[in-house]
């Protein structure tokens, strides 16, 4: 993989990382606000999808060895 490729994939992860830590705060304060627990499942369950898109990025960059 070329390094220019390696590192716009780095670059998407850490703006992913960025985007999974936006969503805990936002999660955070909407339940100490007392926000309807529908809307707080949502957002967790945007921020667990963020965090498989974050796996599969993480996978690309270091791939699996068999030794």
């Amino acid at each position: 993989m070329p390094d220019q490729e390696k590192a716009d994939i780095r670059l998407a992860l850490a703006k992913l990382r960025q985007e999974h830590e936006d969503y805990d705060a936002a999660i955070n304060a909407m339940i100490q606000v007392g926000c309807d627990a529908l809307r707080v499942q949502r957002m967790k369950k945007k921020k667990l999808a963020l965090k498989d898109r974050m796996t599969q990025i993480e996978d690309q960059i270091v791939p699996d060895i068999i030794a």
